[in-house]
């Protein structure tokens, strides 16, 4: 296991200070990489891994599921070591008397039951470029652009955001619960713009009416660096859900590329626990935007109600001003007033002249 937190470790290093660890290269964003067998996306590390990769391509699968689909990974390709984690397994069906339940094929059979504690083992997939027989990839597309996407979890979150003419620089206070801008109009573009504002924001969900991480740290201590080195991650996971792909600011990361270095050096599974981290900032902020769509949803299920609701009783004004009124019982209709100016309603649905049959 100390194999795979130490090859990671290493790997990132070395894209750190080439400028080309994957928060480094937003422009490369790509679809998150999800298993072809299975369509579960990839999480934590492993993500982190895979995203670390070259390949353009968001699949992968092990060799046997290759295999399984009538696929073959080619000759000499190196597959990826990732962490799976496994959390339920099968057992055998047991009677009371504690004899295995027989199926119609005269085997046992088995039901998946949760695990108390989740089992980690290493072991190797492959990409999607690097097996023959696959099917093209057919690109997911988005009903949002990325600026409204970013926006949409901006308005989610529900954190103060405030520009400053005069700021040379982002940055969340937690005393207030506010994000710092300089204005809009001095980034180089719009996702640099909303690429900085997840960064922030991801900062932000440190809050203690969130998920209360510490988030309280002197600027050049480790503590400081580990909490940036989680924004970062889980940062470049939202702009790759949101489609961002503009340049990030690498200058800014330059204060932190030797604490990242050091603190990897010292503990190669931080990477794995500050991806883990990255994860649970981006579920927390794409499940409050989720909320949110609920509820507009059921606000605009409720106003339809309500208006359908009003049809019905403005029928029952106009044959209260009509001078008929039907008499359903006796199948007739009857003349129940002589006036000649009766009041009208606009905007509802006009009655008929009803004859007698």
């Amino acid at each position: 296991m100390s194999n795979i937190y130490q090859d990671a470790a290493e790997k990132l290093i070395e894209r750190i200070r080439a400028g080309t660890a994957p928060w480094q290269q937003p422009w490369k964003n790509r679809e998150p990489p999800y298993n072809l067998v299975t369509g579960r996306p990839y999480r934590g590390g492993n993500r982190l891994m895979m995203m670390m990769s070259d390949y353009e391509d968001p699949r992968w699968c092990t060799y046997k599921q290759a295999q399984s689909m009538g696929a073959q990974v080619r000759k000499g390709e190196r597959g990826t070591k990732i962490l799976f984690c496994k959390t339920d397994d099968y057992v055998e069906v047991r009677d009371k008397d504690g004899s295995p339940v027989l199926g119609a094929d005269g085997k046992p059979l088995m039901e998946k039951v949760k695990l108390a504690r989740s089992i980690s083992f290493p072991a190797t997939v492959f990409n999607a470029e690097q097996i023959d027989g696959l099917p093209p990839l057919e690109r997911k597309t988005s009903q949002w652009k990325p600026e409204e996407r970013v926006e949409n979890l901006m308005a989610a979150l529900q954190v103060t955001v405030k520009h400053d003419r005069y700021l040379n620089q982002a940055f969340y206070r937690p005393s207030d619960d506010t994000i710092y801008l300089p204005e809009r109009e001095r980034f180089l573009d719009a996702d640099g713009y909303y690429s900085t504002v997840l960064h922030e924001e991801a900062h932000a969900t440190g809050h203690e009416s969130r998920l209360n991480r510490d988030i309280k740290n002197p600027f050049g201590s480790e503590k400081y660096a580990r909490e940036e080195l989680r924004a970062e991650i889980s940062s470049m996971m939202l702009g790759g859900e949101c489609g961002l792909t503009g340049e990030a600011l690498i200058d800014s990361h330059a204060a932190y590329v030797d604490s990242w270095c050091r603190i990897l050096q010292n503990d190669p599974a931080e990477i794995y626990r500050a991806a883990s981290d990255a994860e649970k900032i981006c579920t927390y902020m794409l499940d409050l935007e989720r909320k949110r769509e609920q509820e507009q949803q059921a606000e605009q299920t409720q106003e339809q109600n309500r208006t359908q609701v009003q049809v019905p009783e403005q029928i029952e004004q106009v044959k209260e001003l009509s001078p008929y009124r039907v008499i359903a019982s006796q199948s007739r209709v009857e003349n129940v007033t002589s006036q000649t100016n009766v009041p009208t309603l606009t905007g509802v649905i006009k009655t008929r002249n009803i004859r007698n049959s």
